[in-house]
């Protein structure tokens, strides 16, 4: 995959994940999802407690510090594939980029209805 424009990823990297993550919830409620299951998600692939995820929204941190602090990336991460804003996820050569979006794409799915087995790469 071609880079991305250094300007586009450095103004995608300071947006606050916090500012987000209401657009995750929104998008998968409106598929009769939840926050909760939106929290799993999240969780699962950064490896934050439930606590620390709410203290990195109220700290409002950037999504670069967000990743680049995950507590464990999970290794089955890599699992993802499938196309996210017309660019495939496992061609994307950019580590941070790659990370969100590959929340993305897990977001995606959660709003499709997959089972969350299936989401979680179980």
């Amino acid at each position: 995959m071609k880079p991305t424009n250094p300007k586009t990823l450095q103004r995608i990297y300071a947006m606050s994940f916090a500012s987000v993550y209401p657009l995750y919830i929104t998008k998968a409620e409106k598929k009769g999802r939840t926050k909760a299951e939106v929290d799993e998600v999240i969780q699962w692939l950064t490896g934050y407690t439930q606590k620390q995820l709410e203290s990195e929204i109220k700290k409002e941190t950037d999504f670069e510090t967000f990743f680049a602090q995950a507590p464990k990336l999970n290794p089955n991460r890599k699992l993802i594939t499938g196309v996210i804003c017309g660019i495939r996820v496992e061609e994307i050569t950019e580590p941070t980029m790659r990370e969100i979006r590959y929340l993305d794409k897990l977001i995606d799915e959660l709003a499709k209805g997959k089972a969350m087995e299936k989401i979680l790469r179980a």
